[in-house]
């Protein structure tokens, strides 16, 4: 998801192999590599036990942009503008 503005975590100047991931202002999720199990995982605090993993950075990346456009979905009758409100 070209719209993920991805920048990389640093701890007292040294960078990680740790990505943030913002849409705007909002922190959307992040990628971290996984030494021991040699993949990479993405996570993010907008829905609890929402994760998974790739095989490279990119992968992981990728993912959490499919998870986060299908998550955004169930808000769409939410986020419509100029129309009738949803009837109950």
């Amino acid at each position: 998801m070209d719209r993920i503005r991805w920048q990389q975590d640093h701890v007292a100047g040294v960078p990680l192999n740790r990505h943030v991931g913002f849409v705007g202002p909002i922190e959307v999720g992040s990628v971290a590599y996984d030494g021991s199990n040699r993949f990479w995982i993405w996570s993010t605090s907008l829905q609890e036990d929402a994760w998974g993993h790739g095989p490279t950075e990119q992968a992981a990346k990728a993912a959490l942009g499919v998870w986060l456009v299908s998550w955004l979905g169930n808000f769409r009758s939410f986020l419509q503008t100029g129309g009738e409100p949803p009837s109950a």
